[in-house]
């Protein structure tokens, strides 16, 4: 906006600015006029607070010993402690659960894992065995079926 004006006209508005042609006016306060009230800066209520500054503290004196914080976040630190106690109730619990089992129970799940285990083998047995060899015992299978409804 200044380009399109004549160079007189120019050095009048410079000489009318004193400061060198700054635009942004002064406050009135600066004037040390006594009647207006002088703004106060505000507090950071965060940077007040004594456990903020104790915690700058401690990390500027660790800073200047050279001592480096924990490189894993606090996030990850509450969540891997977290998980740590979780696995650890959860053994404590199935540790109880075994001592509350009788041996009856014992015993019923020793023979459930073994039939569980017998019959894995006899899938994989049959899995290599040829197919003609599979689709003659489905039919063994089909007519003792069949003769037993017609005995009964």
């Amino acid at each position: 906006h200044l380009s399109c004006l004549p160079a007189s006209m120019y050095t009048e508005i410079q000489r009318e600015q004193p400061d060198g042609g700054n635009i942004l006016a002064h406050p009135d306060y600066a004037d040390g006029n006594p009647e207006l009230i002088k703004p106060k800066k505000l507090i950071n209520p965060v940077k007040a607070s004594k456990s903020h500054q104790e915690l700058h503290r401690e990390l500027l004196m660790n800073h200047r010993r050279g001592l480096s914080m924990d490189s894993k976040p606090e996030l990850q630190r509450v969540l891997e402690h977290r998980r740590r106690n979780q696995f650890i109730r959860q053994k404590k619990e199935e540790e109880e659960a075994k001592k509350l089992q009788s041996p009856f129970e014992k015993e019923l799940l020793k023979r459930h894992q073994r039939l569980d285990q017998l019959e894995k083998e006899q899938e994989k047995e049959e899995d290599h065995a040829p197919e003609f060899i599979k689709v003659k015992e489905n039919l063994r299978r089909t007519s003792t079926v069949i003769g037993d409804e017609k005995a009964a």
